[in-house]
This record gives C-alpha cells, sequence and structure tokens, in this order.
C-alpha cells in the first residue's frame, strides 16, 4: 500500500518534488504528457512537462506551468519557476539572475520551440525558504497548507456539529457531546452514540499548549537585564566578556536563552548562523571554508569558480545535542531577516572594521557580546592590533603559511586549529543558551 505521501504525490508538484529530492530521484523535462514518451527535452524553456520515475511507481508527469502552494508577493508561483529554483539552488545571487533571465527570453522565443510565459525570479529568503522545505530541513511560510488539510477541519467541524458540539469540543464528564440529546435537535441512533461515548478528543500542537498563536517573551530579556544586574550595554571601544556558562543554574540558563533559541515542547532547533568576512584579504572564504571546518585542511581560496552565496555544513557539538547541528554559512547578512541575527553564533573576522557597516551591531564590542568573534591568520605572523583590542570575545588562531609547491601534504596540524575554533564556538553557543536543555 503506498504511504500517506506517496498519495498526495500524486495530486501535488510540490510534494512529489520533494519526494524526488530526498529520493535522488531526478526529474526529467519532456515535452508530452505520456510518462512512457523518451522525448526528453533538456531546456526546461522548450519542455512543458516534468516526468518523475520513482521505484515500484507509475511514472507522473507535472505541466511546468501549472500553479504550485508557493506564494510570492500574494501570487502563485508556477512549477517551472519551482523547478529552475531548485536547480540553481546553489548558484550565485547574479547566476541565479542570469539564468532566469535566459529562461526567459527562450520561453518567449516561441518560433524556436519555446514554451511561453514567464518564469519568476524568488528573492533570497524566498529561495532559501524553498530549498530547505525540498531538503526536508523545516517548515515553510510561504507555501499554503494542502486543500486536504481544509477538507479534513471541515469534516470535524461537521462531526461535531453533528454530535451536538456547537464549538467543535463540548462534551460532559462522560465523553458524551453536551446537548446532543438534552437540546432536542436531533435523536443519534443508539450504536452511533455508543462509538461518540468510546471517541477519545484529540488536540493539535496549539490546542495541547492551551494557545492558538505565538507569545512574544521578549520583555524577560529586559527583565533578565535588572534581575542580572547588567542593566546597560558596553560602552564603544570597550570590552565586555563573554557570560560564563549557566548549566549549574537553571534559572539563569532560562533567562539568558536567545528569544529564537531551542525550547522545550518539542520545537525545532533553529539552524545556527556562521558570517564570514566579504574581505579579498581573509584567508577564509565562501570557496574554501567548508573545507577547512569540515575537512580540517586549508586550501587557498578558489577564484576562479563561481562563489556561492550560501553553504550548510553539519558538525555535532556534544554538549548542545547528540546529532549534528546544521550550520549556515554566509559571506553578507543583506538578506537578513530581524529574527537571524539571534541565531548568529560565530564571526569571521580580518580586524577590519568595514565588515559590521552593515551588521545589526556596529560597534565591535557590542557585536561581539552576541556572537564569538574568530581571527585566522598565518603562523609566525602579528596578531592585528584592532583584533587583539576587542578582547578575549575574539579568538585568533594560526595556520601554516601555503606553500604551493607542497600543497596539501605535510598540513596535518590545521586539523588542530580547526578542532580549537570548534571548541570555542561550542564553548561560546553553550555560553548563549544553546544546550540540551533548550531541547
Amino acid at each position: 500500500m503506498a504511504s500517506a505521501d506517496a498519495a498526495a504525490a500524486v495530486v501535488d508538484t510540490l510534494i512529489t518534488l520533494r519526494r524526488a529530492v530526498s529520493s535522488n530521484v531526478q526529474p526529467v523535462p519532456t515535452k508530452s504528457l505520456d510518462a512512457s514518451a523518451s522525448d526528453a527535452e533538456p531546456n526546461i524553456a522548450k519542455a512543458t512537462y516534468l516526468l518523475f520515475n520513482f521505484t515500484n511507481e507509475t511514472p507522473i508527469s507535472f505541466e511546468l506551468s501549472s500553479p504550485t502552494r508557493f506564494i510570492s508577493s500574494g501570487n502563485t508561483v508556477d512549477f517551472r519557476s519551482i523547478y529552475l529554483a531548485w536547480l540553481n539552488k546553489d548558484a550565485t545571487v547574479t547566476d541565479y539572475l542570469a539564468a532566469t533571465r535566459s529562461v526567459n527570453a527562450d520561453l518567449a522565443n516561441t518560433a524556436e520551440g519555446g514554451a511561453g510565459g514567464e518564469v519568476k525570479n524568488l528573492i533570497f529568503a524566498e529561495k532559501l525558504d524553498l530549498i530547505t522545505w525540498l531538503e526536508g530541513a523545516g517548515d515553510s511560510e510561504y507555501i499554503k497548507p494542502l486543500a486536504e488539510d481544509e477538507r479534513l477541519r471541515d469534516a470535524q467541524r461537521e462531526a461535531a456539529i453533528a454530535r451536538g458540539d456547537a464549538d467543535g469540543s463540548m462534551r460532559d464528564a462522560n465523553g458524551v457531546a453536551a446537548g446532543a440529546l438534552r437540546s432536542g435537535q436531533r435523536e443519534l441512533d443508539p450504536r452511533l452514540q455508543e462509538i461518540y461515548n468510546s471517541e477519545r478528543k484529540m488536540g493539535d500542537r496549539n490546542s495541547c499548549l492551551r494557545g492558538i498563536k505565538p507569545t512574544d517573551f521578549s520583555h524577560v530579556r529586559k527583565s533578565a537585564e535588572l534581575f542580572l544586574g547588567r542593566t546597560s550595554r558596553p560602552r564603544p571601544g570597550t570590552t565586555a566578556p563573554i557570560p560564563p556558562p549557566s548549566a549549574h543554574n537553571p534559572l539563569i540558563s532560562n533567562l539568558k536563552k536567545p528569544s529564537n533559541a531551542p525550547s522545550g515542547g518539542g520545537g525545532r532547533r533553529p539552524e545556527p548562523i556562521i558570517l564570514l568576512s566579504p574581505s579579498a584579504s581573509s584567508l577564509l572564504r565562501m570557496t574554501n571554508i567548508k573545507s577547512f571546518l569540515v575537512d580540517g585542511l586549508y586550501q587557498p581560496p578558489d577564484t576562479s569558480t563561481a562563489t556561492p552565496n550560501i553553504l550548510h555544513i553539519s558538525r555535532t557539538l556534544p554538549s548542545i545535542s547528540s546529532h549534528p547541528l546544521r550550520f549556515i554559512l554566509v559571506d553578507t547578512p543583506d538578506q537578513f531577516k530581524p529574527d537571524y541575527w539571534g541565531r548568529v553564533v560565530a564571526i569571521f573576522t580580518t580586524g577590519q572594521a568595514w565588515q559590521f557597516k552593515s551588521y545589526k551591531w556596529q560597534q565591535p564590542a557590542e557585536l561581539f557580546s552576541h556572537a564569538l568573534g574568530v581571527y585566522v591568520g598565518w603562523r609566525g605572523e602579528e596578531v592585528p592590533a584592532t583584533v587583539k583590542g576587542w578582547g578575549r570575545q575574539v579568538v585568533s588562531v594560526q595556520v601554516d603559511k601555503w606553500n604551493p609547491s607542497q600543497g596539501t601534504k605535510g598540513r596535518w596540524r590545521d586539523r588542530e586549529v580547526v578542532e580549537g575554533v570548534w571548541g570555542n564556538i561550542e564553548q561560546s553557543m553553550r555560553a548563549r543558551g544553546w544546550g540540551k536543555e533548550g531541547r
């Protein structure tokens, strides 16, 4: 028997594409609705359908011009635009815009086989939200619920009315719908009444938590500052110490937890963010940071390839989570939402203050009181005076200079440096409320 997701995939384009991503199934653009047709068309501007071939399942095709449940600026986004965004998930903003313009030009050229219409360019936040949802890493705020969910809620309300529950929840101590027989509205069949009496009242996440909307607890931060005696922020140019770990004081741990840090009740832990320096003099850029933090190997930045605008890496931090945490790496906060700053856990810097001009906190002393600073330089060279002036809120590490003739051979000390960086990040995250008790 097919699973519920498989059944839903038959009628929903987004779920089908999400299944294809999780199953590593590559969709095939075609010009025909016939699932058995072999007329594959690699150019999605000329293709009219997208074919999915799942193992042990009947192939299924969707029209690329069909609307989806993804909403952008109040309008539905067509399936071709969704698929194009997925194909460019690792592309830079410039390359993605160029791909969008190229596809639109081909679509308009109907004389050469263009399918007509136009693809939509998703903004950074929308594209990131879509890619995260397709990879199964989180929920989406831009995707409407399935119509089946709405029909299910309508059916539940109708069933509640049939039981005599005017608001869908009124039942007496015996489990009988209040007023079902007393009001004289209708007299139920005894067998049906017996079934209703045996029902168990279920609820969703909101009803179980005694609420129907999220609560803003930002006022707790202000109360915590008064309670802890920290009513003033550090002055510009001064050094504010990193708060000590609070694992032994549950009250302080709860008060100091970021507003969007993981909370009790099974909520999904937010993905921490690491900011890199966009400076051309930085030893670590978007092209080599993954090799450094994941493989423990320093290599010079690759300037011959396109620079990705976002990366994802996973790392297990034992004192925070027994499962790998997924980190987001970016070199600019231009597309940040306000709540993203609460998820920034580390900032790589070259010691140049202009890096912080677009940040929420532009003063180094204030900035590094919210996130750990990391300076990476060559071994044997002097640490910049500006970095030293920022105090112990910024850790300084050094790697061996790159030797082109030697390459990656003999870089065994890089792993030790990387482990030290991760150790400092883990300690800083613990001090700011990221911990197992926050699950």
